[in-house]
């Protein structure tokens, strides 16, 4: 049993300075004073920090991404502290290009094993690649059956991706959405967005053709390119998600991306923001050829939220919402996860006046207090 005193909290939105008791992992009280006298709980002073809901990240390549160019550039697995101490404390893991040395089972492995470690996990069956990869042989009996899975991966308007057809992407987004309905989970399409010509064409066309819901598809990496932003802007404002990467080129980051979504009217709730992590970057030659690759950082999530607020000057709550409740929203696990509630799971950050993170709880256990990082994973 945890009690934090006089705490500023962001729930993201500010709801004044106040007490919070957290027990059996849930937040149970929060109160303008709770006074409890019992040597079991632990008693945190809040009075120099905010207090905020843990860091959703919902596109994570747990178990590494990678191997575009050949089988010495296949990124490494996470490990639990790289997620805690950047502020995660619920992840998506999902695979990317390689859907042939790695496995749906490999990834859901991954994730099983970080639940253990004790924060959230989420997975996506699927990667860019059509036939789907799945674990059971069948999108929808993986979305219905496996606890961790809430939705598939594809690729669209990439070379590495598989150029599906119009029904083909129907079938998979169908699959997707009915498996969601019987299981009661999101059941969406992480549609990854690379740089072809189509862009998010191929999408507008199945949801004139069919009763698909908008909100089934999320584009991703939709700050790729210029082009492609306008077109995901259009999408939010008719109502789908889109996500935003972190780590794209100055003028394309997610924070400066939003302040022009704001200018152009997009409905703010409809934006979310993942960091790809350990995800695998890679730039080609004008014949192809693969000349650099690197690993992205899950860190770049907390980075962007800083940026926001202390150099393009958003608030505190609206940088926090593409990082916690919207997502959380549209995972369909709000209010359990994305917000500071009585109730909810007991995913906690305290950020020192610098906003950087001294203290992380997952589900109520802290995992980093004072900036010492106090559980790591097991072979770390």
């Amino acid at each position: 049993m945890i009690l934090i005193k006089n705490i500023d909290i962001y729930s993201p939105q500010y709801i004044g300075k106040k007490d919070i008791f957290i027990s059996g992992g849930k937040i149970v009280l929060i109160e303008e004073n709770i006074e409890f006298k019992n040597n079991k709980i632990k008693i945190i002073d809040g009075s120099d920090k905010i207090l905020t809901p843990g860091f959703i990240d919902q596109h994570v390549h747990i178990t590494g991404g990678g191997g575009e160019g050949s089988f010495k550039t296949r990124a490494p697995e996470i490990t639990l502290t790289k997620l805690t101490t950047a502020g995660i404390t619920t992840v998506v893991g999902l695979l990317g290009t390689d859907g042939t040395t790695r496995s749906v089972e490999n990834l859901v492995a991954k994730a099983k094993a970080l639940k253990e470690e004790g924060i959230t996990v989420f997975a996506h069956t699927g990667s860019y690649e059509y036939p789907t990869v799945t674990l059971t042989n069948s999108v929808k009996r993986d979305i219905c059956f496996i606890d961790e899975i809430i939705g598939v991966k594809l690729a669209l308007s990439d070379h590495r991706a598989p150029n599906v057809t119009n029904d083909e992407l129907i079938k998979v987004a169908s699959d997707a959405r009915v498996a969601g309905m019987l299981s009661g989970k999101a059941g969406i399409v992480v549609l990854h967005m690379g740089d072809g010509k189509k862009g998010i064409s191929p999408v507008n066309e199945i949801l004139e053709e069919t009763e698909i819901p908008i909100k089934t598809i999320r584009p991703t990496h939709v700050n790729r390119r210029e082009k492609l932003l306008i077109e995901a802007f259009d999408y939010a404002k008719r109502g789908g998600k889109i996500d935003l990467t972190c780590g794209m080129k100055r003028d394309l980051n997610p924070g400066k991306c939003i302040k022009r979504a704001t200018e152009n009217n997009v409905p703010l709730e409809n934006i979310t923001i993942s960091s790809d992590g350990y995800g695998s970057w890679s730039k080609y030659d004008d014949d192809g050829n693969l000349i650099k690759m690197g690993v992205s950082s899950v860190k770049s999530l907390h980075d962007e939220f800083k940026s926001m607020v202390e150099e393009l000057d958003f608030s505190i709550e609206e940088s926090l919402s593409y990082i916690t409740s919207n997502v959380a929203k549209a995972l369909e696990v709000y209010p359990k996860k994305g917000c500071i509630k009585e109730g909810s799971d007991a995913d906690i950050i305290l950020l020192d006046k610098n906003l950087d993170i001294d203290t992380v709880m997952a589900n109520g256990k802290i995992m980093i207090e004072n900036k010492e990082i106090l559980v790591y994973g097991l072979y770390e």
